[in-house]
């Protein structure tokens, strides 16, 4: 059987040198689960949040089937792992996604010099009550907030800014997911307003106020576009690594 893990103690050892913030928010308990076979001695472990699981460990085939309903990127931590993904679910989507590095150094006036590029005609606002409600009733923004659970979470946790124009939202950067040091950030732009560099701009506004609160802003990039993206805000690429997309006929977003 599959629990979920309180004593998250148990598996920090399995995640060991695993630099990923989805993960240390699942350890930290901010939120996330973390879900196991054995509760007492573990020797395997799923650390689940968003639409991510990460397995860990000695692979456990019971662990991979037993993963939360609907679409989920299972990411495994080795070869042995990605198996047993691809055996369980044979027609999964193999994917490559990018890491960056976590110990970014950011050129703070470059960051304010982009957000002072803002263009006529767009406004840039925090993600607050209000925002936030927009953004559910959109899928391009629902997982902005989403992974919180509800809106008092996100406002005590979360962190995020979006461009609206004639009112309606175009372009904003928020908190996928938050650990106790920092943030791991998503980011879009709706089709129509891309190339005009609002991505940029409010990203460097995320970025810029989380350095004002002490918070590290993590990136985590799905392809090649948001690693230059990451790039010329100041990020440095890390590695490749491979993640599979389970039920993507069930993915919302």
């Amino acid at each position: 059987m599959i629990y979920e893990l309180e004593d998250t103690s148990k598996v920090t050892e399995l995640f060991g040198g695993w630099e990923e913030t989805l993960i240390w928010s699942c350890l930290q308990k901010v939120m996330g689960k973390v879900f196991v076979t054995d509760t007492d001695a573990p020797l395997s472990a799923m650390a689940f949040v968003g639409c991510f699981a990460f397995v860990a460990g000695k692979p456990d085939k019971e662990l991979v089937l037993g993963k939360p309903d609907g679409f989920v990127i299972m990411v495994p931590q080795n070869d042995a792992w990605s198996s047993l993904i691809e055996e369980c679910y044979p027609a999964a989507k193999k994917r490559t996604r990018y890491a960056i590095k976590k110990d970014t150094k950011f050129d703070v006036s470059f960051l304010e010099k982009t957000v002072a590029g803002l263009p006529e005609g767009y406004e840039l606002k925090k993600i607050d009550s209000g925002i936030y409600d927009l953004c559910l009733t959109d899928p391009v923004t629902y997982d902005f907030v989403s992974a919180f659970g509800d809106k008092d979470k996100y406002l005590e946790l979360g962190r995020g800014m979006v461009i609206l124009k004639d009112g309606r939202f175009v372009s904003g950067a928020s908190s996928y997911t938050r650990y106790k040091e920092g943030i791991e950030i998503e980011v879009d732009t709706v089709p129509e307003e891309r190339r005009k560099g609002l991505a940029m701009i409010v990203c460097s506004a995320l970025i810029l106020e989380c350095l004002r609160e002490g918070l590290y802003p993590s990136w985590d990039a799905q392809n090649m576009n948001s690693v230059r993206m990451a790039e010329k805000l100041g990020y440095e690429f890390s590695h490749e690594y491979t993640a599979y997309e389970v039920a993507p006929e069930c993915r919302t977003h």
